[in-house]
């Protein structure tokens, strides 16, 4: 009966949380001390009425509703906070993945190949140093002229999202692809050539494993950067999406809206570089990690 009881507390969710917390409790402690401090001080900066930065408590006050109820919907570019970030992050998907595959693509060909590094290294070199937003114009135009997917209702400032955030995410992902290929030890390579082994066998075998752990850094500094990009493109290209919600508020002096969209994209932020990161976890073997 002891036994049974004992279990039964075990498999008790309150206690596995209590346990957690306790086993943890110097983690959790500390930034909730950290937080804290921060809200204080910003309550104390922004107590006077005159005060333009609205406070933590009247922030909450003023987009209350956008706290309590995120998934309204009243048509057009009025809708919920989870509407807006769900629009972005449909946005990143998309763009982040067609900077994956590319920039693992352009990774594993010039990594491999010495005269298309020669060729391309330098023009990427001054490529990545571009700041995302001055692709946009560039875009725009572009596609405003040129517009692939018309045929399927996609405006161009769409597409010219999606290609700023290609632009941003693709230079991290193919240099650290470039890199992980051209560190792979000469020790495999002679093993491979002493075996005569396939280009497809060297390929999935020797090359792919030796290379992820320089792909998923790449990839967790792309998703970084294509979030920060989505929400700057947002801005100026409009629609639905949280960085046109942010410059909207901004526009009709709802500091407090503003406030609460910016700890959401930081949120969010936080919650996509620990998802590649803990896919990276599962797929790096432990060796290599």
């Amino acid at each position: 009966m002891a036994t049974n009881l004992s279990v039964s507390k075990s498999k008790n969710p309150a206690n596995f949380v209590l346990d957690l917390v306790q086993k943890n409790r110097k983690k959790i402690l500390r930034p909730l001390v950290a937080i804290t401090v921060l809200l204080v001080v910003w309550q104390i900066l922004c107590h006077d009425p005159t005060s333009t930065l609205p406070g933590p408590i009247k922030a909450v006050q003023e987009s209350w509703k956008y706290i309590i109820d995120p998934f309204f919907d009243n048509g057009g570019t009025d809708k919920g906070l989870f509407w807006q970030l769900a629009a972005s992050l449909q946005r990143v998907a998309i763009g982040f993945t067609l900077a994956a595959v590319l920039g693992i693509g352009l990774g594993i060909l010039i990594g491999t190949n010495s005269l298309m590094f020669d060729a391309l290294d330098p023009l990427f070199q001054v490529f990545r140093t571009i700041p995302p937003l001055a692709w946009l114009p560039i875009a725009l135009a572009v596609f405003q002229q040129f517009n692939p997917f018309e045929g399927l209702g996609v405006k161009a400032n769409e597409v010219s999202a999606l290609f700023v955030i290609l632009i941003t995410a693709i230079w991290p992902i193919l240099i650290n692809t470039t890199v992980g290929v051209q560190q792979i030890p000469q020790d495999y390579r002679n093993v491979a050539r002493v075996l005569r082994l396939p280009n497809q066998k060297y390929f999935w075998k020797i090359l792919l494993p030796s290379s992820v752990p320089y792909i998923f850094t790449g990839l967790r500094i792309g998703i970084g950067l294509s979030w920060l990009a989505i929400v700057a493109a947002e801005m100026l290209v409009g629609g639905v999406g949280i960085g046109f919600f942010i410059w909207d508020a901004y526009n009709s002096s709802r500091l407090s809206a503003v406030i609460l969209a910016v700890l959401y994209v930081g949120i969010v932020g936080l919650i996509l570089d620990r998802l590649v990161g803990f896919i990276a976890s599962k797929v790096v073997p432990e060796e290599q990690k």
